[in-house]
C-alpha cells in the first residue's frame, strides 16, 4: 500500500502545471523602498524575490471543488523551497479537486523592506484577499479558502490563520476583503519565538538579531489564537531536530483551549523532512489522513 501510494503521488508531479503568475501588487508595494530587484534562485530556493506573486494552480472544470488553498514554502524566512514545499503540493491539491496558489512573499533580508518582520505577512494577507477578489473569475468559493504551511511557511501560514490585525496599507479594494483563511494545515510549523523551543534561524531572520521581547510575543503564534482562527491540521515528527515538536503541541493546546476543531498527528519519524513522498514508516500515511480530514471539514466530498 505504501509502495503503491509512492508511485501515485509521484505521477502526481507530471500532470498539473502552473499558470502565469499573478502580482501581489501593482506600482506601489506597502513596506517598500522602492528599489528595483530580481529573483535570485539556487537549487530551487528563492533567496531574493524580486515581484512578490502567486502562482496559480487551477484545477479543470469538471474536477473543480470551488474550494482552494494558499500555499506558503518553507525556508527559515531566509529563502523559499518553492518546489518540494510549493509546487509540488500544489499539483497534489489538484488532484483531489482543490485549486492551489504558491505564494512567493518577499523575504525579511531583502534590502527594500522599511519593517522586515512585518512584509511576509503583508504579502500573505494580500494573497488571501486577492484569491477571494477572483474568486469568480477562478469559480472559487470564497468561503473555502485556506492555507497550507511547511516549517517556516508553516508560521507564517499560523501568523495569518491567528493574527488578527491587518497590517496591509494599500487600502484599494482588494484589501477591504477578508485575510482570514477557512482552515490551515501545518506540516513541521515553527510557531513560537521564545524560550527553548524556539527555532532560532526564523527568529533572527523574522525579527533580527536585536531581543525585541514585544515583537517575539506578537510572534509567538500560540499567543495569539483567538476564537476565529480556522480549524487546523497539524502534523509533526517526534524525532524532529530542527524545529521541535513542542511547536505543533503549544499551539493545539491553545487551539484546544479557544475551543477550534484541531487534529494533531505526532509520527515517530520524519525529521525536518515529512514531503509528500517518501516519508518513513507510518509517516506516510500523513496525505491519506488529511484528504480525510479535508472531508470532515466539507472542504472536499467524500
Amino acid at each position: 500500500m505504501k509502495k503503491l501510494l509512492t508511485i501515485l503521488l509521484s505521477l502526481v508531479f507530471f500532470l498539473a502545471s502552473a499558470q502565469e503568475p499573478i502580482p501581489l501588487y501593482g506600482k506601489v508595494k506597502p513596506n517598500s523602498k522602492g528599489q528595483k530587484l530580481s529573483d535570485s534562485i539556487t537549487n530551487e530556493r528563492v533567496y531574493q524575490v524580486g515581484e512578490p506573486r502567486i502562482i496559480p494552480f487551477l484545477v479543470s472544470k469538471e474536477e473543480n471543488s470551488g474550494s482552494s488553498v494558499l500555499i506558503i514554502p518553507g525556508g527559515g524566512y531566509a529563502r523559499l523551497a518553492y518546489i518540494i514545499s510549493g509546487t509540488q503540493l500544489a499539483k497534489w491539491f489538484n488532484t483531489i479537486g482543490i485549486n492551489a496558489f504558491v505564494l512567493i512573499h518577499r523575504l525579511p533580508h531583502s534590502p527594500d523592506l522599511i519593517n522586515r518582520s512585518l512584509a511576509p505577512l503583508q504579502d500573505a494577507q494580500r494573497a488571501i484577499r486577492l484569491i477571494r477578489a477572483k474568486a469568480a473569475d477562478w469559480h472559487l468559493d470564497p468561503d473555502r479558502v485556506g492555507v497550507m504551511g511547511s516549517s517556516a511557511g508553516g508560521h507564517l501560514a499560523a501568523s495569518l490563520a491567528s493574527i488578527e490585525q491587518p497590517v496591509q496599507s494599500l487600502r484599494d479594494s482588494i484589501d477591504q476583503l477578508s485575510s482570514k483563511p477557512n482552515f490551515s494545515i501545518l506540516v513541521s510549523p515553527v510557531i513560537t519565538m521564545e524560550g527553548d523551543f524556539a527555532h532560532r534561524g526564523s527568529v533572527e531572520n523574522l525579527l533580527g538579531t536585536v531581543d525585541d521581547p514585544s515583537k517575539k510575543e506578537l510572534f509567538s503564534i500560540q499567543k495569539q489564537v483567538t476564537g476565529t482562527t480556522p480549524p487546523t491540521f497539524l502534523v509533526h515528527a517526534q524525532n524532529d531536530k530542527t524545529v521541535s515538536v513542542q511547536n505543533s503541541l503549544l499551539y493545539y493546546q491553545a487551539l484546544q483551549a479557544h475551543h477550534i476543531p484541531a487534529t494533531l498527528h505526532i509520527f515517530p519519524q520524519g525529521g525536518h523532512a515529512i514531503a509528500l513522498v517518501n516519508n518513513p514508516g507510518s509517516t506516510a500515511i500523513w496525505p491519506e489522513i488529511c484528504v480525510a480530514w479535508l472531508q470532515e471539514i466539507q472542504m472536499i466530498k467524500p
